[in-house]
């Protein structure tokens, strides 16, 4: 029998820490994050990483665990999430995966390897690199527009190490990377999956998002940026191109004033969101929408679809 677990994936600011924690209480689950930086330590605020009491709630798994100048890949997230699930299991707990990382959650729920060690070839990375040094990422990024467009449309120009990564595998390999991380429609997942994904309507959303971002700045998002700069990490380290730090970089460097550089913060997490939403449209297309947002009443749907799911049989 497959093992059961809950996946609540969604956009930023729509309400997914809650209903993990709701369901968690609900239905004696532990909870596995399934956000590409939230696995970093001291950077709380920005990440929106559950807080302390949200974690005193449910048993949180792969939350503030890695040092901000670590490198993280997807294999290395699939690997522990496994390990997360399978310790959840042993409990006779329910696994919940959450998240808005696209290409952990798919990695993880599919079992894609997404290329493999094997295709790893450091000179060749090296060269990109050097080449973004050089002319820019804008450089790199058309080079994997002309090799795999359809990587090139799910992948940020400014995530330079996944750039690198998908140039690499469609050049070493017989397959694109897109190829690779679409190969979820041929493949069964080895778990019995609910699927939630929230949404709210978009201008509420943006809103949302707006004040979101107000209210890390009163929380301390600042002083949290200037810890993370003071760190003097490479430019393109993953951890610094965390969205919600990377905007704030000009202002501390006195390069931008404050109001533009939150600007920048509030868009890039529209924009964001907007990539979050089309992918999970496009990824997880057995996924239950719904909107907690401005129609809270969708909880008892949401409890309802969960006991059904978890008393049901699972398939072989």
């Amino acid at each position: 029998m497959k093992p059961k677990m809950i996946v609540i994936a969604g956009p930023t600011g729509v309400g997914k820490t809650s209903l993990s924690l709701k369901l968690a209480t609900a239905f004696n689950g532990e909870i596995i994050n399934g956000d590409s930086m939230q696995i970093y330590q001291n950077l709380n605020i920005g990440t929106a990483t559950p807080t302390e009491s949200e974690q005193a709630v449910a048993v949180h798994h792969l939350v503030s665990y890695v040092r901000v100048d670590e490198e993280y890949s997807v294999s290395r997230f699939k690997e522990d999430a496994t390990s997360a699930m399978e310790a959840i299991l042993a409990k006779g707990k329910v696994p919940i995966l959450v998240g808005g990382t696209g290409l952990y959650l798919e990695s993880f729920i599919y079992d894609l390897t997404l290329g493999g060690k094997d295709l790893e070839h450091p000179e060749f990375r090296a060269q990109m690199e050097m080449l973004a040094q050089m002319e820019g990422n804008e450089a790199v990024y058309r080079k994997l527009v002309d090799l795999d467009p359809k990587a090139a449309d799910q992948i940020h120009p400014n995530n330079l190490r996944r750039v690198i990564r998908a140039l690499e595998v469609g050049t070493f390999s017989d397959r694109l990377f897109s190829d690779q991380s679409e190969t979820h429609a041929n493949h069964v997942s080895p778990y019995d999956l609910l699927i939630i994904a929230l949404n709210t309507d978009r201008q509420v959303l943006y809103e949302r998002i707006n004040m979101r971002v107000d209210d890390m700045v009163n929380q301390g998002l600042i002083e949290e940026t200037k810890w993370l700069l003071a760190q003097k990490l490479a430019e393109d380290q993953q951890s610094m191109k965390a969205i919600g730090y990377k905007e704030l970089f000009p202002y501390i460097r006195g390069e931008m004033p404050l109001e533009l550089a939150l600007e920048d913060l509030k868009q890039n997490s529209r924009r964001y969101a907007k990539r979050q939403i089309t992918w999970i449209r496009n990824r997880l297309t057995d996924a239950h929408w719904l909107d907690l947002v401005t129609h809270p009443e969708n909880l008892q749907q949401v409890l309802k679809l969960a006991e059904d799911f978890l008393k049901a049989t699972s398939l072989p």
